[in-house]
């Protein structure tokens, strides 16, 4: 990861978090709304985090790295889904956002995945290309390294993390990372009448 070029916007994902998070989202919207939910349309999904984040419309080329398990081999409930053969090295093209390219990361053995997703945040925290940086993490593992790796951030940087908590910091800004997904999932406001 150090040696590669990174863009001015960068997307980190937790994936099996954010298939976790996605998953318990469509078994409620079911409970709720009495239809079958689709799984998540990932393209639609990284285009709204992109948002959330404060990509602007133009001609931007956005980078997506989603970091899994070993024993993950595809999304579950996303599509598309396998990370080697659908995801990884391949992007789309949104017309008013740009060029998204994907890469997929597994966590070895020798580390721990939060570890692991700490030391990729902070290779992109330290990045000085990257300015925009949207970050899905598992707040159970990693909320709080990442906020003592931005004490040490140096330069312009601006931070989002989609979480399903709102958090209070000074250092990063903060959605909910509920209302990309809802929304990748097909779900609309107005079927909540």
């Amino acid at each position: 990861m150090e040696t590669t070029k990174w863009s001015e916007h960068v997307i980190l994902v937790q994936a099996d978090y954010v298939d976790r998070v996605a998953f318990d989202l469509s078994v409620n919207y079911e409970r709720m709304l009495g239809r079958r939910i689709p799984k998540a349309d990932l393209a639609h999904w990284l285009v709204c985090a992109a948002l959330d984040g404060g990509v602007t419309p133009g001609a931007n080329e956005i980078q997506v790295v989603l970091i899994h398990s070993k024993e993950k081999k595809q999304l579950d409930n996303f599509l598309p889904a396998s990370f080697s053969q659908e995801l990884d090295g391949k992007g789309f093209d949104d017309p008013h956002l740009g060029t998204f390219s994907i890469s997929s990361l597994q966590v070895e053995n020798l580390v721990s995945a939060s570890e692991f997703f700490a030391q990729a945040f902070e290779t992109l925290a330290d990045a000085k290309e990257v300015k925009n940086l949207i970050v899905v993490p598992d707040p159970e593992a990693s909320v709080y390294d990442l906020m003592a790796i931005m004490d040490h951030v140096e330069g312009e940087k601006n931070v989002t993390l989609l979480t399903m908590e709102p958090l209070n910091s000074k250092r990063f800004k903060n959605d909910i990372l509920g209302y990309s997904l809802t929304s990748a999932l097909g779900v609309r406001g107005d079927e909540f009448k």
